[in-house]
C-alpha cells in the first residue's frame, strides 16, 4: 500500500479501517520478511477503558489483531500471571527486546509522594527488593529500553481524568513524566480501536507519523468534530438545542466540538453505529489535552466553561 492510499484509508474511511489495515500489514510483513513487532502494553493508573475499547474492535476482532499484527509480550489484562511472576515476565520481555519493542502506555503516571499513589510491586524488574516499585519507575525503566513509545488514551497522553483538579496524586501524561517529546499520543477517553491500530500500522510501515503540537497523529486529529458534524447545518442556521435529547446543534448545550480534534462524526463507535452527538448529547471533548477540566461544566456553553476562549465561540467554530 503506498502512502497516499494509507492516508486516504485512515482519513476518509470509517467502517472496516482496521480490517484493511491488518490485511495490508500482513502483506507488508510478508514482503519485508519481518517478524511481528513485539509490543508491551503497560497499564498505569487507569480504568482499563482503552484496553476494553481495543478488545471491542470489530471486523476483525481482538483475536485476529493479536494473531496477525502484533506480538504482544505483556499485558496485565490478558496474561494469566500476576504478582512477582508477572513482573518477571515484564522484565524478560523488555530486556529480550530492548531497542525494538513498542511500549504502549495506558493510564496516567502519578509522581507525587515519590510515586506511591501507584505501587506495582515490592520487587523490581531489575531484581531489587524491599522498596516500593512504582508506576513511575516502571514506565521510566521501560521507556529507556523501548524502541518507540505510544501513549493510548487521554490519561496516558495528558493526564486526563486521573489528573483532574485537584490532582492529589500529581498524575502526568507519559511524555511529561518521561521528559521526552517523541511520545506518540493517541488521545480519547477511551481511544477508538481504529486510532490505536492506525497509529501502530503507520509506525511499522512508514515510521513515526506526523504529529500536531500535542503529539497526536495529524491523520487522525487533523480536523475538528465540528467540521464533520452531522448537525453542522443547524449551527450554520443558528438553531441550537436547549439541552440533550433534541435534534438541533448541541453548541449551547455544552458541545466542545469546535475545539475538539477527532474524526468521531464519521468514524463512530460501538461497531461504527453511533457517537455522542448522533445520540443527542454534546461532545465533551475527550480527545483534547484539557479534558476533563476544560470541558466542565459539561452542559455549559464553551465560552462559559473556557473563559479564555473568545466570546465569538461560534465564529471560532466556523473557522475550524
Amino acid at each position: 500500500m503506498d502512502y497516499c492510499d494509507f492516508r486516504d484509508l485512515v482519513t476518509c474511511s470509517g467502517e472496516n479501517t482496521t480490517a484493511v489495515l491488518i490485511r495490508e500489514l500482513n502483506r507488508f510483513l510478508d514482503q519485508a520478511a519481518k517478524p511481528k513487532p513485539p509490543v508491551i502494553w503497560f497499564e498505569a493508573n487507569a480504568c482499563s477503558g482503552d484496553s476494553i475499547s481495543l478488545f471491542n474492535a470489530a471486523g476483525p476482532g481482538l483475536e485476529q489483531i493479536l494473531s496477525s499484527i502484533i506480538d504482544l509480550r505483556y499485558s496485565n489484562a490478558l496474561m494469566a500471571a500476576e504478582g512477582p511472576a508477572a513482573i518477571e515476565e515484564l522484565a524478560a520481555a523488555a530486556t529480550a527486546n530492548a531497542g525494538v519493542f513498542v511500549l504502549v502506555v495506558e493510564g496516567a503516571i502519578p509522581v507525587a509522594a515519590r510515586g506511591r499513589y501507584g505501587i506495582v510491586s515490592w520487587r523490581g524488574p531489575m531484581g531489587t527488593a524491599g522498596d516500593a516499585v512504582t508506576v513511575a519507575s516502571i514506565v521510566e525503566w521501560l521507556g529507556s529500553l523501548a524502541g518507540s513509545v505510544v501513549a493510548v488514551g487521554t490519561c496516558a497522553t495528558h493526564g486526563g481524568p486521573s489528573a483532574a483538579r485537584p490532582n492529589p496524586s500529581g498524575s502526568l501524561g507519559t511524555s511529561a513524566a518521561l521528559g521526552r517529546r517523541d511520545v506518540i499520543n493517541v488521545t480519547g477517553c477511551p481511544a477508538h480501536p481504529d486510532w490505536t491500530m492506525a497509529t501502530l500500522a503507520h509506525l511499522l510501515m512508514y515510521g513515526p507519523p506526523g504529529l500536531d503540537r500535542w503529539g497526536r497523529p495529524t491523520l487522525i486529529y487533523g480536523d475538528t468534530v465540528h467540521r464533520h458534524c452531522q448537525r453542522r447545518s443547524y449551527f450554520d442556521r443558528g438553531e441550537f438545542a436547549t439541552g440533550p435529547g433534541r435534534r438541533e446543534c448541541m453548541f449551547e448545550a455544552g458541545c466542545v466540538g469546535p475545539v475538539t480534534h477527532s474524526d468521531c462524526p464519521y468514524r463512530q463507535w460501538n461497531s461504527y453505529v453511533n457517537w455522542p452527538v448522533k445520540a443527542s448529547t454534546p461532545c465533551i471533548g475527550c480527545t483534547t489535552p484539557e479534558f476533563p477540566d476544560g470541558s466542565t461544566p459539561f452542559f455549559a456553553p464553551l465560552p462559559v466553561k473556557r473563559p479564555g476562549s473568545p466570546p465569538g465561540g461560534h465564529k471560532e467554530g466556523i473557522r475550524v
